[in-house]
């Protein structure tokens, strides 16, 4: 690891004066620091905002819904049985991320900003890899783990946050923070929104201004008629990353849909939203036929490489499971 200078900030208003060019945000390191043990960063220095309390805690308010502070660990927040009450399936997908070790680590924050688990970016060779002669690196090399949607180019690695798909589905919103942004300094956005697909290895694949930071999430109040679940799809039962994701929150009248959001992980650059999905399940009772319909809607846009087919299979079944397991879960409230 190279060196660096090392700040701690009391405040957030702090913060956006210490981050330059080449300053790096340390919350719980668990990403960041094996990055730089690589060699793959390099910042010259990191600014620990562990101290700043104002980032820390979870709250839920009838009125305002659950509030995660960017510091909150991915084990508190898979203990907060009484603030996640009425989202269980947040919940789970909190017990479900990384292993007891990382997740009494990893903060929320971190977990929407981690880098790509792709082994080229891993390797140093850039978010964006590229031959010799400018040809990508992942369509002619191994491409097993490469996303199928969203890969037109020329971003090919997958979206690594497990959570953050299933706060999507819950309708998040992630506030950011800069104390030189005009004025309260806070800015807010749909978390989809956040994620965003590179263009050029200049880019990052975070909507993250020059002296910004995740401040936390807010999710609003779920609607009684509320349902959802998520499936994943793993190599393995322990610890692992994995292959295919589904995400999905059903507006319920009775038996029939009357909205839906379907958001598919590490099938992507970002969580990916089917719009196509949730248009095929409106206004239709939930089956296993209509819940195959929409699987195959939101896989219908898939373009897999030559090493990666099997992923449309298991987004297919992720979805699927994922509606029939919505449609059986409780509501909202």
């Amino acid at each position: 690891m190279r060196a660096f200078e090392y700040v701690s900030p009391s405040n957030k208003e702090q913060v956006a004066t210490l981050l330059g060019d080449n300053a790096a945000i340390l919350a719980g390191g668990t990403d960041l620091l094996g990055l730089m043990k690589d060699d793959v960063l390099t910042p010259s220095r990191l600014v620990n905002i562990k101290e700043i309390q104002s980032l820390h805690g979870i709250s839920y308010g009838a009125g305002n819904g659950l509030r995660i502070g960017a510091l909150t660990t991915i084990a508190e927040l898979a203990e907060a049985k009484s603030e996640l009450s009425l989202y269980p399936a947040l919940m789970e997908a909190a017990i479900e991320a990384a292993s007891p070790q990382i997740r009494n680590l990893a903060t929320v924050g971190g977990n929407m900003c981690q880098r790509p688990r792709c082994w080229y970016f891993r390797n140093g060779m850039g978010l964006l890899p590229k031959t010799a002669d400018g040809k990508s690196m992942v369509v002619e090399g191994d491409n097993r783990y490469a996303a199928i949607l969203g890969n037109s180019g020329p971003a090919y690695f997958v979206s690594p946050s497990t959570i953050a798909p299933t706060l999507i589905a819950y309708g998040a919103r992630i506030r950011l923070y800069s104390a030189k942004a005009q004025g309260s300094g806070v800015r807010e956005l749909s978390l989809e929104k956040f994620f965003v697909i590179p263009a050029s290895e200049n880019e990052r694949e975070h909507d993250l201004q020059p002296g910004e930071m995740v401040m936390e999430i807010v999710v609003p109040p779920p609607a009684p008629s509320l349902h959802v679940a998520n499936y994943e799809v793993r190599q393995k039962a322990a610890f692992d990353w994995p292959l295919a994701t589904a995400s999905v929150a059903l507006e319920m009248n009775g038996s029939t849909v009357t909205d839906a959001r379907i958001v598919l992980g590490h099938v992507a650059p970002i969580p990916w939203l089917s719009p196509e999905a949730a248009q095929s399940l409106k206004g239709k009772n939930v089956s296993v036929e209509t819940a195959q319909a929409a699987a195959e809607a939101a896989l219908a846009p898939a373009k897999p490489l030559r090493q990666n087919k099997y992923k449309i299979t298991l987004a297919k079944t992720a979805v699927k499971r994922a509606i029939l397991s919505a449609q059986k879960a409780g509501g909202g409230a």
